[in-house]
């Protein structure tokens, strides 16, 4: 099958060549600025005029939003909005404008509704000093050289990897991989390169194709397995915290920036700004590898692998684990999973949001009615089953890929969730205030749903 896949390589770039890629990233921002203020001018316009009364046909133009008439305008203005263009490539202009249309489009899609999730907001200008720099190239010649150190880009020239990009370019001698486009970016102090790459994969399969593991994540485990593996936590951020602290201290004491004043920050300002940005990114580094390794070794495994479809934007709003939670990375886990299933020939299902797993009982299937984040330990009271509540939860979450008629991944419902398949045991049902004991009539509360504060037998 083919797929699009990315490969990331950091540079060592001389002082002349840093100062020709920032060229190039000045010049994405400069087009998606003067973009973006001829965008707002002409909206301004416009609604100014229907106030006094203007008829829609006598308005001012409306300007395309797409990146074909983004560009049109650009070019039509470029020799008096940057009369240096020709020192860059256009590839430099395209990114900015690429970036101004996708992001119109996305906010005019969250607006009518054809764009879900949370709001999308209206572009904003780029800084010079707060934005990211990057640059992307769609065409002309992009390569790996024969010695699998450098790399060669339009414009650019020849540039220096610090590491040997090997994997590509046995890709690319065999002819199963094309570059589509390179995305030159500076991450935490340090300017790494990124093929888009479409790549004919052969078909594999996971070592054991008929096995099947629940997936649990959690903060005092990264990772609990049905099989009993316990995949520790590295909490990476907080053991990185007391010099993230004494690093901004220190910043803290430069003079910075003041957006008032118009003050420009010191050097020392600078240089302090740096560590801070590398040890932050030192810290992205080491949890994106621990991840990397944990969901290609599950991949590669297990042929089935099931995990929850958990709130994670909700979870963080819990200002008391809202930094644990962000630190162990659970969107990118199951992201990465997603796509490493399909890559390795296995099957990921994803449970249902309201699939009661840490509830129920992995022996008989009861559910209980309230289970406190403190209580470690699951005690069943109908067959008295103790185990760790975690490790619980796994195993019913294995035992969900056996009761869902499904090819495919996305979100399924399970036992006591009440969605689509058959239930069994005990499902939640509400309880009353003022009631002691829970409702085991089996009637269907009014509102036709079961949550997990609802006990009532099955039939």
């Amino acid at each position: 099958m083919k797929v699009i896949q990315a490969y990331r390589y950091a540079l060592d770039l001389t002082p002349v060549q840093e100062r020709a890629v920032l060229a190039h990233a000045g010049a994405a921002r400069v087009a998606h600025n003067w973009a973006l203020a001829r965008v707002v001018a002409v909206m301004n316009q416009r609604a100014a005029e229907r106030t006094y009364g203007v008829a829609d046909a006598d308005l001012t133009p409306a300007i395309g939003w797409s990146l074909p008439a983004l560009r049109k305008a650009w070019n039509a203005a470029k020799d008096e909005a940057a009369p240096w263009w020709r020192e860059c490539s256009k590839e430099a202009f395209n990114t900015g404008l690429d970036a101004l249309a996708r992001g119109l489009k996305n906010w005019s899609d969250s607006r009518t509704g054809k764009r879900a999730g949370r709001p999308v907001g209206f572009p904003r200008f780029k800084s010079r000093r707060r934005s990211v720099p990057s640059v992307r190239f769609t065409t002309e010649t992009m390569r790996v050289e024969a010695d699998r150190k450098h790399v060669v880009l339009p414009r650019l020239g020849r540039l220096k990897l610090h590491e040997s990009a090997r994997k590509l370019a046995r890709r690319l001698d065999n002819s199963t991989a094309r570059i589509m486009s390179a995305t030159l970016r500076r991450d935490g102090g340090r300017w790494q390169v990124a093929f888009c790459v479409e790549v004919d994969r052969a078909d594999r399969a996971p070592e054991c194709p008929g096995s099947v593991v629940g997936v649990d994540v959690g903060v005092t485990h990264l990772a609990v397995l049905s099989t009993g593996e316990l995949v520790d936590n590295p909490r990476h951020l907080s053991a990185a915290q007391a010099r993230l602290r004494r690093l901004g201290r220190a910043l803290s004491r430069k003079t910075g920036p003041d957006r008032r004043t118009r003050q420009r920050p010191s050097q020392r300002w600078a240089r302090a700004s740096a560590r801070l940005g590398r040890a932050h990114a030192r810290v992205s580094n080491l949890r994106r590898d621990g991840l990397h390794k944990l969901t290609t070794r599950l991949a590669r495994t297990h042929g089935t692998i099931v995990v929850e479809d958990l709130n994670v934007a909700g979870m963080l709003r819990n200002r008391r684990l809202a930094r644990h939670i962000a630190d162990a990375g659970f969107g990118e886990l199951r992201r990465q999973l997603a796509y490493k299933t399909q890559w390795n020939g296995g099957r990921l299902v994803v449970a249902d949001r309201w699939y009661p797993s840490s509830k129920t009982c992995s022996g008989c299937g009861a559910v209980k009615t309230k289970l406190p984040l403190s209580e470690r330990t699951y005690t069943c009271t109908t067959c008295s089953i103790i185990l760790d509540r975690d490790l619980n939860a796994a195993r019913n979450l294995a035992a969900l890929a056996a009761e869902v008629d499904t090819a495919g991944s996305g979100p399924v419902a399970g036992r006591g969730a009440n969605r689509k398949t058959r239930v069994r045991g005990l499902v939640a049902t509400k309880r009353q205030p003022g009631t002691a004991t829970a409702d085991q009539t089996g009637t269907v509360p009014p509102q036709g749903r079961t949550t997990d504060h609802m006990l009532t037998r099955a039939h």
